[in-house]
C-alpha cells in the first residue's frame, strides 16, 4: 500500500474555488464511502475546513491518482480544473504534511490551535465511516500524539491566536472605540464562541447570537455573555449591527445584497463592517459593492499581523524539528509492519484496543458515569479484548491435543507448563 495525500488551501488556491470543492460535515459519511469505494482505495480520511479539502489514502501500486480523479468527478468539474491549485504528498511527505498542518504550521494564522480539533473530527467521520485501516489509523494517533508533544515543548501556541481572534482585531483596527460597537455573530460552532469571547473581554456595548438552532445559540451566550436570537430575526439584528462576524455551515449565503441594502436604509447608512469567516460563503461576494459595507472574507485575513509571530515563527522551526524526527519514527513502524514483524503488529492491534476501549470510557464520563463506573469498564473490557484471541487459540489447542502450542503459549506468557511426564 502507498500513502498519498492530495488537497489544496489558502495558499495554492482562491475562496471561490476552495467553496467548490468543500465537504459539509453532513455530507462527509457519504464523501467517506464514496471515496473508500474508488478502486484501489483500502483507507480514507477528508480533512475540509474553511481554507483547506485535503484526501488522505492508501491506496494499491497504480492507483496513485484515483484520489484527485475522484475530487474532480465529485464536484462535477472537467477534468484537470484542478491541476493548477491541488498540491500532492506521497508516503514520508503526506506524513510530514499531516504533522505540520496539525500544529498550525500550515494555518493561515502561525500556531492556530483550532485544526487540530478539526483533525479529530475528520478523524471521528472516518472512524465511523470505517474507512480506516491500520495504515491511517496508527497515523492518526501518531498525529494527536505529535501535536501534544509540539504543544508542551514549543512556544507554538504563545499567545494564541485564532481566525475568530484575527477578525476581531482586525475590527479593532477600524473602529476608534470597539467598546461602542454593537456586534452580531452568525453561527454557533467554535469560531464563532471564541469570537464570542473575544468580543465580551473588550466589553462591547451589545452582542447578539444568532443561528437556525436557537439550543445552540443559547448555549453559546450562556458561556460567553449576549443575547440569543433565531436566524429568523437577521434582517432585524443586521440594521442593529456595526459588526457582523459569520462562520455557518450553510451551503448557501444566508446574507444577500438586498437585506443588506435594507439594512443600510434602517442605519441611515451608518458604515457596516463585516467579516465573512464561512467556506461556501455566508455572505454573498457583491455585498462587497455596496458603498457603506466593508467586507472582509477569509482570504482577507492574512494581512492582520498579531503580536505574537516573531514568537511563533521561532518555535516553529524547533517544531519542525520534532516533526522531522516523528516522521522518521512512522517510517520506521511502517517498513517493521512491512516487514511483518510480529512484535510490531501485536502491539499495534493492542493499541487500537487500548484506544477504541478508553475512547468509549471517557463518552461514560461526558455521559454522566462516574470515574470508578468508566474505569471498572475500561480494565474488564480491555482484559476480555487483549485475553480473547489468545484464549480461544488456546481452548482449540487442548481440544485437539496440540503440546506444542500450550508449551509455546506457557513460555511467551511465563506460565508454569503442566508436566505430562
Amino acid at each position: 500500500m502507498t500513502l498519498i495525500a492530495y488537497g489544496l488551501n489558502h495558499l495554492t488556491a482562491p475562496v471561490a474555488l476552495r467553496e467548490q470543492v468543500a465537504i459539509a460535515d453532513d455530507q462527509l459519511g457519504a464523501a467517506l464511502h464514496e471515496l473508500r469505494a474508488q478502486p484501489g482505495v483500502e483507507e480514507a480520511l477528508i480533512l475540509s475546513t474553511c481554507n483547506r479539502t485535503e484526501l488522505y489514502c492508501s491506496v494499491a501500486a497504480g492507483a496513485e491518482d484515483v484520489p484527485a480523479g475522484w475530487l474532480h468527478e465529485r464536484h462535477c468539474l472537467a477534468p484537470g480544473r484542478l491541476d493548477d491549485f491541488l498540491q500532492r504528498w506521497h508516503e514520508q511527505d503526506a506524513v510530514r504534511h499531516l504533522f505540520r498542518v496539525s500544529v498550525g504550521l500550515e494555518s493561515m494564522v502561525l500556531g492556530e490551535p483550532q485544526i487540530l480539533g478539526q483533525i479529530k473530527d475528520a478523524y471521528q467521520h472516518a472512524h465511523q465511516a470505517h474507512t480506516l485501516n491500520v495504515t491511517l489509523e496508527r497515523l492518526l494517533q501518531h498525529t494527536f500524539a505529535v501535536a501534544k508533544r509540539v504543544r508542551t515543548d514549543t512556544r507554538i501556541g504563545a499567545q494564541p491566536v485564532s481566525v475568530a481572534y484575527t477578525a476581531v482585531r482586525l475590527a479593532e483596527r477600524l473602529f476608534t472605540d470597539i467598546a461602542h460597537a454593537q456586534v452580531l455573530l452568525i453561527g454557533a460552532g467554535e469560531t464563532i464562541e471564541l469570537a464570542a469571547r473575544h468580543l465580551t473581554e473588550r466589553k462591547v456595548a451589545r452582542l447578539v447570537v444568532a443561528n437556525r438552532t436557537m439550543s445552540n445559540a443559547l448555549a453559546v451566550v450562556q458561556r460567553t455573555g449576549g443575547l440569543a436570537v433565531p436566524l429568523s430575526d437577521l434582517p432585524a439584528q443586521l440594521a442593529a449591527a456595526d459588526i457582523v462576524i459569520s462562520s455557518t455551515a450553510s451551503h448557501a449565503p444566508i446574507i444577500d445584497r438586498g437585506m443588506v441594502q435594507q439594512a443600510l436604509a434602517r442605519r441611515r447608512h451608518r458604515p457596516m463592517f463585516m467579516v465573512d469567516l464561512a467556506v461556501p460563503r455566508d455572505i454573498a461576494p457583491d455585498v462587497a459593492e455596496l458603498r457603506d459595507v466593508f467586507l472582509y472574507g477569509i482570504d482577507d485575513l492574512h494581512q492582520v499581523m498579531d503580536e505574537g509571530k516573531r514568537a511563533r515563527q521561532a518555535a516553529a522551526q524547533e517544531a519542525q524539528t520534532l516533526i522531522e524526527l516523528q516522521v522518521e519514527r512512522f517510517q520506521a513502524w511502517r517498513q517493521a509492519l512491512a516487514a511483518h514483524n510480529p512484535v510490531q503488529t501485536l502491539r499495534h492491534a493492542a493499541e487500537l484496543q487500548r484506544d477504541e476501549v478508553l475512547a468509549r470510557a471517557q463518552a461514560m464520563i461526558a455521559h454522566g458515569k462516574s470515574p470508578d463506573e468508566a474505569l471498572a469498564f475500561l480494565a474488564n473490557t480491555l482484559t476480555n479484548k487483549l485475553l480473547h484471541t489468545p484464549s480461544v487459540k488456546l481452548r482449540e489447542a487442548a481440544a485437539q491435543g496440540d503440546a506444542e502450542l500450550l508449551r509455546a503459549a506457557a513460555r511467551l506468557y511465563g506460565c508454569p507448563a503442566n508436566d505430562e511426564s
